[in-house]
C-alpha cells in the first residue's frame, strides 16, 4: 500500500516538460539572465566612457554672510596736511552675499579618454559573449537534467515492464504446478522473484523525485512542482551518424562564444597599453563661466545687465616628469596584454582538445549503442527459449530468471547508451557552439 501512495503522490497532476521546453527554459534561467544584466551593466559603462567627450555644463547658486563685530583699530587720518595712524572703534558690519554662477568645459583631446571608450567597447562586447557562453551552458545542463528525468522515468517503465514478466512467470509456474509438471518450490522462488522486482520498482521512485526536483529549480519553476519530461522519441529514432572531426572543429573556431570573450579580454588588455601610454601625451581642453555675485539678491536674481562677470580660457596640460610612474604602468599593461595573449592561445588548445574529446565520445556510443541493440535482441530470444522450455517441463525457474533478468539489463543498458548518445551529440555541439544555430555568436 505504501508503495501505491508514493506512486500517486509522485504522479499527482504531473506538469509536461518537451526537451524543447526544458532549452528554451534553461536559456532563460536565473544564471542565465544573471550574464545577460552584467552584459547591460557593461552598456552603461561605455555610456560613462563616452560621457567624457560631451560639454560638461554645472550650475551653482549661493548665498553667505560676513559678519564683523566690534573692533579697535588703526585708521590712517589728516592732520595739519600730514597723514597718521589714529586708533579708532569701528562698528560691527553684516554684509551679505549671493551668487549664481554656470561653468562649462570642453574636452578637446585626451587621449586616455578615447582609449578607455574603446575600451568599455571591447568589455562590453566580451560580457555580451559571456553572455552567450553561460546561456548555452545553461542550456546544456537543462538538457543533461531533462534526459536524467527520462531515464528514471524509462528505468522505471523497464522495470514495470519486468515486473509484469515475472507476474506472468508466477502464473505459468502456479498452473505448471497444479498440473503436477514442476514442485512447489518453483512456485515458490517465481513469488521470491515477483517481490524483488516490485521493490526494485519501488527504489526507483525517490530518484524519480529527485530528478524531477533537480529539473523544476533549473528551469525556475518552484522546487514542489511535480514535472514529467516528455518522451522526445530517442528509442525510436535511427541516430545521426557524428560530424567529422574537421568540421567540428572549424565551427569552434567560428562560433564558441568563449573565444569571443578572450578574444575581447585581450584587446581589453592592449587598450590598457594605450591608456597608459596617453601619460606622455599633451591634454587640451576649454572651460568657460558666467558668475553673478553681489549682496542684494533682487539685484543679482533680476537685475541682469548688472553683477556680471565672465571668464575663459584654453588650457594644455603635459606630464613632462612624474617620477617614472607613466613608463612604468605602460610596461606593466604590456605585461598584461602578453598574459591575456598566452591565455587565448593556451584556451584555444584547450577548445580544440574538447571539442576532439566530445566527438570521440560521440562515435564511442554510437559503437556502443549497436552493440546494446544486438544484445537486446538476443537477450530477447533467450528469454523466449527458457520460457518455452519452461513451460515444456525441461527447465527451471532459475533458468528462466536468469533470462529475464539478462534482457532486463539488456533493455536497461540499451536504454542508457541511447541517452548518452543524445547527451554526447549535444555536448558536441557544445563545444562547437552550435546549440542555438539560429543566433550569432
Amino acid at each position: 500500500m505504501s508503495a501505491l501512495v508514493l506512486a500517486a503522490v509522485l504522479a499527482a497532476a504531473p506538469t509536461p516538460i518537451s526537451l524543447e521546453d526544458a532549452r528554451a527554459r534553461s536559456r532563460e534561467n536565473t544564471q542565465a539572465l544573471t550574464a545577460v544584466l552584467q552584459a547591460s551593466s557593461a552598456e552603461q559603462d561605455v555610456r560613462v566612457a563616452r560621457s567624457s567627450l560631451f560639454p560638461q555644463v554645472g550650475f551653482r547658486a549661493g548665498a553667505n554672510v560676513n559678519y564683523s563685530g566690534p573692533a579697535r583699530a588703526y585708521n590712517v587720518v589728516s592732520v595739519g596736511g600730514e597723514f597718521e595712524q589714529q586708533a579708532g572703534n569701528v562698528k560691527e558690519v553684516t554684509i551679505p552675499g549671493f551668487s549664481l554662477g554656470i561653468t562649462l568645459s570642453q574636452l578637446i583631446y585626451d587621449r586616455a579618454v578615447w582609449a578607455r571608450l574603446e575600451q568599455s567597447g571591447a568589455q562590453l562586447e566580451a560580457q555580451r559573449g559571456q553572455a552567450l557562453e553561460q546561456r548555452d551552458t545553461s542550456e546544456l545542463e537543462g538538457i543533461q537534467r531533462f534526459f536524467s528525468l527520462f531515464r528514471t522515468q524509462a528505468t522505471i517503465q523497464v522495470l514495470e515492464a519486468n515486473v509484469k514478466r515475472s507476474e506472468e512467470q508466477l502464473e505459468r509456474a502456479q498452473a505448471l504446478f497444479q498440473a503436477g509438471r514442476v514442485g512447489k518450490a518453483e512456485e515458490l522462488s517465481a513469488m521470491v522473484n515477483l517481490g524483488n522486482d516490485r521493490i526494485a520498482v519501488v527504489s526507483r521512485q525517490s530518484q524519480l523525485a529527485s530528478d524531477q526536483t533537480q529539473l523544476a529549480t533549473w528551469l525556475a519553476m518552484p522546487g514542489t512542482e511535480s514535472v514529467v519530461a516528455v518522451d522526445p522519441g530517442v528509442m525510436t529514432q535511427t541516430p545521426a551518424p557524428a560530424p567529422s572531426l574537421e568540421q567540428a572543429l572549424a565551427e569552434a573556431r567560428a562560433r564558441r562564444p568563449l573565444l569571443v570573450v578572450l578574444r575581447q579580454q585581450l584587446r581589453v588588455a592592449e587598450l590598457q597599453e594605450s591608456i597608459a601610454h596617453a601619460g606622455y601625451i599633451p591634454r587640451l581642453s576649454l572651460s568657460g563661466s558666467l558668475q553673478r555675485s553681489g549682496p542684494d539678491p533682487l539685484v543679482v536674481l533680476t537685475q541682469w545687465g548688472l553683477q556680471n562677470g565672465v571668464t575663459g580660457g584654453i588650457s594644455l596640460q603635459w606630464d613632462l616628469f612624474n617620477g617614472f610612474t607613466t613608463q612604468a604602468q605602460t610596461r606593466r599593461a604590456q605585461y598584461q596584454s602578453k598574459i591575456a595573449e598566452l591565455n587565448l592561445q593556451q584556451s584555444e588548445r584547450e577548445l580544440e582538445g574538447s571539442v576532439r574529446q566530445a566527438h570521440a565520445a560521440l562515435v564511442a556510443q554510437l559503437a556502443s549503442l549497436e552493440l546494446a541493440t544486438a544484445n537486446r535482441k538476443a537477450a530477447s530470444d533467450a528469454l523466449v527459449l527458457a520460457q518455452e522450455r519452461f513451460s515444456a517441463g525441461v527447465s527451471s525457474t532459475l533458468e528462466v530468471r536468469d533470462a529475464q533478468l539478462k534482457l532486463t539489463q539488456a533493455e536497461l543498458t540499451l536504454l542508457e547508451n541511447r541517452i548518452n548518445v543524445e547527451l554526447a551529440r549535444f555536448a558536441v555541439m557544445r563545444a562547437m557552439g552550435t546549440l542555438a544555430p539560429g543566433e550569432a555568436k
